[in-house]
């Protein structure tokens, strides 16, 4: 006889940013969040819940019946990365170079955090576009054409604002004839980083003064659901900000090249999808706060844990959630999408290696919780109304999971 049980995971986190959301209840609405935030926040609170319906499954190796409620699928849950990360990686695993990989990371200036807070996706924006320039920049000098993979960040350990872009960049180009070259052989940084930081800078201001004159002339900043309601008070003008931007040095950090090529994609599945805080750094939540653990880099990395009120940290959590179909994740030169249709193939064919292609992707199957080795197969399915009556029928004759 089949046995009925929950289909929840044995290494489930004990508690979930979605714990805060449900204690916090109606006062959402008093965080002065905008509506876009208001709506992801929601769609987190619901996930996994019967408010979005679920399946029933049935292992097709011990017939275990397992019931499961679906998914958000929101791009800032806890809980719905590991499949949009893991399809991510098998794509990137086919573009792959025989070449060396470095990584170099974009800092923007904390100077800069209350024009990320009121318009985001003008600050982001010109945050990709200054670092791709200043990339292409030194490749030009040497008559190549570069290629980065690009992943925005806004978060540090404790949750403040702290936007920065993680950038994956072959240690070459390809010249005019569409052949590769090295830019070094020596396994160091691709380009010296002190130049690399001040052409960046040098890019991002004029482009965020070209920005905020615009917008100054228009005497506001759009209001869509991408920002902030009360905009009256939005970006600071270029001429209050040049000062701060130009005091201190601008440090773009570049880090050695890594192993191996497949180590490049490894490294880019833990930040591709990654979140602001995960369910598994969240300690403690009682009545009134919430413990989670961060590490500090000002002390090397020390593991520490921070206390905040639910309000403080869902307000923290809710800086974060990007605009409204921002795109994180941007691929440039000759690993963009136009180029990669067709000369990427090449480029592959001419370094020794045999272009692979791209598999039909594969209906998730999950494992059994039960036996560990039959596939889950989906019988029924239902919405918010509940599991079906000859489902709750059967479950009155077992016992009650523990959970």
């Amino acid at each position: 006889m089949s046995k009925i049980q929950s289909a929840q995971s044995e290494s489930q986190p004990r508690y979930e940013v979605a714990d805060v959301l449900n204690i916090l209840g109606s006062k959402l609405e008093n965080l002065a969040l905008n509506s876009w935030q208001l709506r992801t926040l929601f769609a987190l609170k619901k996930c996994r819940t019967s408010a979005l319906g679920g399946h029933i499954d049935a292992c097709d190796e011990c017939g275990n019946i397992s019931i499961s409620y679906n998914s958000c699928r929101n791009r800032h849950c806890p809980k719905c990365q590991g499949k949009n990360r893991e399809k991510w990686m098998e794509n990137r695993e086919t573009e792959l170079l025989p070449v060396p990989y470095l990584h170099l990371v974009f800092t923007l200036p904390e100077v800069l955090n209350k024009t990320a807070l009121h318009a985001p996706k003008m600050l982001y924006d010109i945050l990709f576009e200054s670092a791709w320039e200043t990339l292409q920049t030194f490749g030009e000098n040497r008559g190549l054409k570069m290629g980065m993979i690009a992943v925005l960040h806004t978060w540090g350990q404790n949750l403040s604002l702290h936007p920065h872009l993680h950038c994956i960049v072959p240690g070459g180009g390809v010249d005019e004839n569409g052949v590769w070259k090295n830019i070094r052989s020596d396994g160091k940084f691709l380009f010296p980083v002190k130049a690399l930081s001040k052409v960046f800078r040098a890019k991002f201001c004029e482009k965020l003064k070209g920005q905020l004159s615009l917008k100054c002339n228009k005497n506001q900043i759009e209001n869509d659901e991408n920002q902030f309601e009360d905009h009256q008070n939005t970006a600071e003008t270029y001429e209050k900000l040049r000062q701060k931007l130009w005091e201190k040095p601008w440090v773009v950090f570049a880090k050695k090249p890594f192993g191996s090529p497949k180590s490049v994609v490894e490294y880019l599945g833990r930040y591709t999808h990654k979140i602001a805080i995960s369910n598994q750094r969240i300690r403690k939540i009682d009545a009134e706060t919430v413990t989670f653990s961060y590490k500090d880099y000002r002390q090397k990395g020390i593991k520490k844990q921070m206390v905040l009120s639910h309000e403080e940290f869902i307000r923290r959590f809710a800086m974060h959630i990007l605009p409204k179909r921002f795109v994180k994740i941007r691929h440039y030169g000759f690993l963009s999408s136009t180029w990669k249709r067709i000369k990427l193939k090449n480029l592959q064919q001419n370094l020794g290696i045999q272009p692979m292609e791209k598999l039909p992707s594969k209906a998730f199957q999950p494992k059994c919780s039960c036996c560990r080795v039959g596939n889950l197969v989906t019988i029924a399915t239902f919405d918010l109304r509940g599991p079906p009556s000859w489902f709750l029928e059967m479950s009155r004759n077992f016992k009650t999971p523990k959970i």
